[in-house]
């Protein structure tokens, strides 16, 4: 477990490359492959990189009880206890760093850790009922969408004001996602999220194979740095923005949430409803404003 105790408090890290040097089984975000490029006037056998995809187990323990396990999600490895706790926050299954005690990968013998299981520890009973989750998070889970939207509202503060920030700042943001993605650099084949200030400059990126998980993973870590809500934050991903990706968002308070492709007709519903401010097909010079535009100073 990376657990570091500061000024009385706990501080966890996902799995770094400082973790990743103690522990060397810990997985790798990309793996190594040979491929076999065929081109105009050659065909040639070349190493190449791709993205790891692999299953994370999410485990919850309450106070005096047995783990349970929540969720199993298809990640990047990296960052996994930022992951587990995002996704645990953004569920409305954690609500307060009070209620945390430790985040760690599963205990088994050491010749059979595949790092694939989190454990969350918590100080407080957990109670397992899924039934009465706060979110359903996938877009295939057959609930309808105005029991969606109406989850949401009751599970979410409205966002307050937020900043007010320019169309050049806006248009600012793709670049330097891009810019900030190691990863993608390597494979090609990753998602992306990013906190940026109001002033657009990058506070925190992560990556990963699912867009939800790279949202979870920045929540995750402004959870456990006891940053939430960021409601002085803009988001940006690297794809479309899904009624899921406002729903963490919400949680976490961001005001502002922008992405290079489409939204879906009820991402922006529910973003209206609780006042957060969504950018879509940004991308060059311009962009599409689809909810609370009140917040886009487009004459600077």
């Amino acid at each position: 477990m990376a657990e570091l105790a500061t000024d009385g408090l706990a501080t966890f890290v996902g799995a770094s490359r400082s973790e990743q040097h103690r522990a060397p089984g810990l997985r790798r975000p990309t793996t190594a492959v040979q491929v076999t490029v065929a081109g105009h006037d050659i065909v040639a056998r070349k190493p190449d990189r791709l993205a790891t995809e692999e299953p994370m187990e999410i485990q919850v323990r309450g106070k005096r009880q047995d783990p349970v396990s929540v969720a199993v999600t298809m990640r990047t490895p990296g960052n996994d206890f930022e992951l587990a706790v995002g996704f645990l926050v953004t569920e409305g299954l954690l609500r307060s760093r009070g209620e945390l005690s430790s985040v760690r990968y599963c205990d088994v013998p050491p010749e059979h850790q595949q790092y694939n299981v989190v454990t969350v520890d918590l100080s407080t009973a957990f109670t397992a009922d899924f039934t009465k989750r706060n979110f359903f998070a996938s877009s295939s889970c057959g609930i309808c969408g105005k029991a969606s939207l109406d989850q949401v509202e009751v599970a979410c503060s409205p966002i307050g004001p937020g900043p007010s920030v320019t169309r050049s700042t806006i248009i600012s943001l793709p670049a330097a996602l891009r810019s900030a993605q190691r990863i993608f650099d390597q494979t090609g084949g990753l998602h992306a999220a990013a906190l940026f200030d109001p002033e657009g400059r990058v506070i925190a990126v992560r990556e990963d194979v699912g867009r939800h998980n790279a949202v979870d993973k920045l929540v995750g870590r402004a959870f456990l740095a006891g940053e939430l809500p960021l409601d002085n934050h803009l988001l940006m991903v690297s794809g479309r923005v899904s009624f899921e990706i406002i729903q963490k968002a919400a949680v976490a308070g961001v005001p502002v949430t922008c992405a290079v492709s489409a939204p879906s007709s009820l991402a922006v519903e529910a973003a209206e409803r609780i006042g957060m401010t969504v950018v879509g097909f940004l991308r060059g010079d311009a962009f599409n404003i689809y909810s609370r535009p009140e917040r886009i100073d487009c004459d600077r």
